[in-house]
């Protein structure tokens, strides 16, 4: 039986991860929907204590858990840590006096307490001693009704506002405005500004390496060269060859040595984290992570599906669908700037190719779409259970490739 799950990022105002959403889903053809939520919750427990470790899923942040009724007064919450999960009271749950004191018995063994896509009754005054953040789903809520949950909440300034399914900066800014603490969405993949960010030598000497490593045979000499003219990116090349993620069998005396000892794979690898790493200084970790993630998830998906004989095409279509967020302006501009393989630009900016398949798999598996993901992995005719084992992978490479360069 194969353990399924997702994640969602949850930020703060600095747009910092503080922990993941993990949204379950049972197989291929059992989709989320048609499970019961009592069963959903146990299978996620269940799969993330014994099959795939919570910390691996959430890199060690506490994870954000949906609990029904009968979970909480089966006790499961505290099958887990109180410093590892955020227990989410579901929406469909009613108030009443045996959820209080489930409650409470919760807040005092240290718990922390959430709403989940809360919608304002003078009932849950009751809970707010208890609750330390309350939830809203900006894509269903309007204003008025998000302003007298604030109203209510005012005597009770512990309470943390979430802002959920925020999906442009547009909703981003207004939760700000409102005075939300944490935010939930994809809202940090889309341009924030449209603007021209440009790029530095090192950043276009990255570009150049980027087109070259498209290619499914390398110009070692070429990308050695390139290597030479910059001392940072010779740096940065050594560095990485001699990190703990490379067993190195003797001492690198040249730049091209080093570009043999990591092989054209990683090669690839390195190259595409360095340029987004370089060129999202002020970006959020997660952005990062996210791209990564993404570019490792294309990848596996290639190699399993068996169609490219390059699928490093893959890694970087995943890779670069996250540059417009980074350079702050429209795929298009970016793409004019990189000298990408036209199989990947088409993939970007049209959404067309296979290459456009992986990613889309990609998107609606982060976004916990399950039938949607359903329908285009069987299109595609991978295997029931590789886009899970490819997306858990996925994770956990990026958080080894972060471990890396997170000095």
């Amino acid at each position: 039986m194969y353990f399924y799950a997702a994640r969602q990022p949850i930020l703060d105002k600095e747009k910092k991860l503080i922990g993941y959403e993990l949204l379950f889903r049972d197989g291929v053809d059992n989709v989320f929907p048609d499970i019961d939520g009592d069963e959903a919750t146990s299978r996620l427990i269940e799969g993330s204590q014994f099959n795939f470790g919570l910390e691996d899923l959430t890199d060690n942040k506490p994870a954000f858990i949906n609990f029904t009724l009968d979970t909480l007064q089966k006790g499961y919450p505290l099958l887990l840590g109180k410093d590892h999960v955020v227990v989410e009271i579901l929406e469909t749950i009613q108030p009443g006096k045996r959820l209080l004191a489930l409650v409470k018995d919760l807040k005092e063994k240290g718990y922390t307490l959430a709403l989940d896509d809360y919608i304002h009754q003078p009932v849950w005054r009751h809970f707010y001693p208890f609750i330390d953040i309350i939830k809203i789903d900006f894509l269903s809520s309007e204003a008025e009704s998000i302003k007298e949950v604030i109203e209510a909440i005012k005597p009770f300034p512990h309470i943390k506002l979430l802002a959920e399914k925020v999906e442009t900066h547009e909703k981003y800014q207004l939760a700000l405005d409102l005075g939300f603490s944490y935010f939930q969405g994809f809202f940090f993949s889309k341009p924030e500004m449209v603007q021209s960010k440009t790029l530095p030598p090192s950043e276009m000497a990255l570009a150049e390496l980027l087109y070259e490593t498209s290619s499914v045979d390398l110009n070692l000499k070429k990308i050695t060269e390139v290597f030479e003219r910059d001392v940072n990116l010779s740096y940065k090349l050594l560095r990485y060859s001699n990190s703990a993620a490379f067993k190195r069998r003797a001492e690198i005396s040249t730049i091209k040595q080093a570009l043999i000892v990591l092989g054209s794979e990683a090669i690839k690898r390195f190259l595409s984290l360095l340029f987004a790493a370089q060129v999202a200084a002020d970006k959020p970790a997660e952005l990062i992570r996210l791209s990564l993630t993404r570019a490792r998830f294309a990848e596996l998906l290639a190699i399993s599906h068996g169609k490219f004989r390059d699928t490093g095409m893959a890694f970087l279509t995943g890779m670069m669908s996250l540059m417009d967020a980074i350079l702050d302006e429209e795929m298009s501009s970016v793409m004019n700037k990189l000298p990408l393989a036209n199989d990947i630009k088409v993939a970007l900016l049209k959404d067309e190719g296979l290459l456009a398949s992986y990613l889309r798999l990609v998107k609606q598996y982060e976004q916990a779409n399950w039938q949607n993901a359903n329908e285009i992995q069987q299109a595609l005719g991978l295997k029931p259970e590789e886009v899970p084992d490819a997306y858990h992978d996925a994770v956990n490479w990026a958080n080894e490739q972060m471990a890396v360069f997170g000095d």
